[in-house]
């Protein structure tokens, strides 16, 4: 066989190929909108998005309170430890306490916890209350007892849960707030909850025009947000709105604790550059002026 008839027909292979990915791509683009997906996301308009946007620390606060009081008997975080939320631009920091370890309210809330520790003098594990400087006390000793305790899957943690959902702190305040009775002709099986913005596939469950499926799908945590579920400290009306936004936001800030930060350094640097552009500007028309 030529090298050319070889060529030839691992270009017409090619092109078969390149055909059947269009079409495989085409019908699955279909089945997706025919399973309807998810809602788009609600926008409350958070303090803190935008360039110049940055984290309000009473909201913090409250949306701290949100997840010890509702989500920490089933949600960890453990990649935070109670001295993050004295930092700079946190829920509870105070610039007398720069260290967020002499924090007396840091200090006051780890306290309220009990962490492993070992007896010195005889080796026995012990418990003790926590400091600062631990991490966040999971509601489960290990995955397989959270998993045992929902339905043989463990909740996801929520340390950097925002930055693991499409759409962020706007995804998790819709999702909180997405409850609601099934569209009729929508069957939903027992221990499931209907969501409006999750990103799902309905199709099998419609009984209605296969063509208008309802968007959303179904989750197995049910609503968890009522209205005054916790009295904010600051004299807040505690609707569900109100603690879906709070909790979004605490949980958007402990994702990215440092944003604030950045942000200011970034438009420092950006100011920096077009004052150092500008007068490399000047400096080069000064100098070649007159010589063209």
């Amino acid at each position: 066989m030529s090298i050319a008839h070889k060529s030839n027909q691992r270009a017409f292979g090619g092109f078969i190929a390149a055909i059947g990915i269009v079409v495989t791509l085409l019908s699955g683009g279909q089945a997706l909108a025919a399973g309807g997906g998810g809602k788009t996301p609600e926008n409350p308009g958070f303090s803190f998005e935008g360039p110049f946007g940055v984290f309000d620390q009473a909201q913090l606060q409250r949306g701290f309170k949100v997840y010890k009081e509702v989500c920490s008997s089933c949600h960890g975080m453990k990649l935070m430890s109670y001295r993050n939320l004295g930092q700079k631009y946190g829920p509870f920091y105070d610039p007398k306490y720069p260290n967020p370890n002499d924090n007396p309210y840091v200090k006051a809330i780890a306290a309220e916890y009990e962490v492993p520790s070992i007896d010195p003098d005889t080796g026995d594990i012990i418990s003790i209350k926590a400091t600062p400087s631990d991490f966040f006390k999971s509601p489960f000793p290990n995955v397989e007892a959270a998993a045992a305790s929902n339905g043989g899957a463990a909740p996801p943690d929520l340390s950097v849960i925002t930055k693991a959902r499409k759409g962020g702190a706007r995804y998790l305040y819709s999702f909180l707030i997405g409850y609601n009775d099934p569209p009729k002709g929508l069957t939903v099986a027992s221990g499931q909850y209907y969501n409006a913005y999750v990103n799902g596939d309905l199709s099998t469950q419609w009984e209605g025009d296969k063509h208008h499926v309802p968007k959303g799908g179904v989750v197995a945590m049910p609503s968890q947000l009522t209205p005054e579920r916790v009295t904010y400290d600051d004299g807040t009306k505690a609707t569900v709105k109100q603690q879906a936004e709070d909790v979004a936001a605490f949980l958007e800030w402990a994702a990215d604790p440092h944003a604030t930060e950045r942000k200011s350094t970034g438009l420092a640097v950006l100011l920096y550059l077009f004052l150092f552009a500008s007068i490399c500007y000047l400096a080069y028309a000064t100098m070649w002026k007159g010589k063209h």
